[in-house]
């Protein structure tokens, strides 16, 4: 017959093992969690690096006279692209005020108002409260070191106008940058030059869905 204390010393192995395994499991779960959060980090690069020419062009965009009016001929695109945002913007005076803001600023850029769109989009579903892991602010994300940069610390980038004025001045001077390489000039936007993951989602909504037919 088996003794207690053979018994004991039995049950008490297999208990430590069983704990082992467990315990070892655990600790593989914690590293590959701690791997992959450490990965994550790595890849949330930092959109719009500081840069002096880039500076003084948001400079000259800020300072520029707000007194302006609507004097462009957009009706049937104001019509178009508002059906188009109202499942994001349910309220048509808001939506139709927003896209007056993003036509002007866009054009005042030189850029097409539906590529401006495409990065809304994508960059914060039109909620000009977002903000990014990164810190970026607004509709089109702006890096929130411009507005000391720039000299206009005061200034709030949550405010449609101004943010708009500054994204839309960002992007212009990377696609210049990039000499019209549209894809490099997004990617830098992003703070992800040499993928094209974030150019190609911008473009695949442009067209899928902003361009106008």
């Amino acid at each position: 017959m088996l003794s207690k204390a053979f018994v004991l010393r039995t049950y008490t192995t297999i208990f430590s093992f069983a704990f082992i395994r467990v315990h070892w499991r655990s600790l593989a779960f914690c590293f590959c969690l701690i791997f992959l959060l450490s990965l994550s980090t790595i890849s949330t690069a930092s959109p719009q690096q500081n840069d002096p020419e880039l500076r003084q062009r948001l400079i000259q965009a800020i300072n520029a006279s707000n007194s302006f009016k609507d004097r462009f001929d957009a009706e049937v695109w104001l019509l178009d692209m508002s059906s188009r945002l109202q499942k994001r913007i349910g309220d048509a005076k808001p939506r139709l005020n927003m896209l007056r803001k993003i036509h002007y600023e866009a054009t005042r850029a030189g850029l097409h108002p539906e590529l401006v769109l495409a990065v809304i989009d994508i960059e914060s579903r039109f909620d000009r409260f977002a903000i990014s892991r990164s810190g970026a602010q607004g509709l089109m994300q702006v890096m929130p070191f411009w507005l000391e940069e720039i000299g206009h610390p005061e200034d709030n980038l949550m405010e449609v106008s101004t943010n708009l004025r500054l994204g839309c001045t960002i992007l212009k001077f990377y696609i210049e940058k990039e000499k019209g390489d549209l894809k490099r000039a997004l990617a830098r936007y992003n703070g992800s030059l040499g993928s094209n993951k974030y150019p190609n989602k911008i473009l695949n909504r442009l067209s899928q869905y902003w361009f106008k037919n």
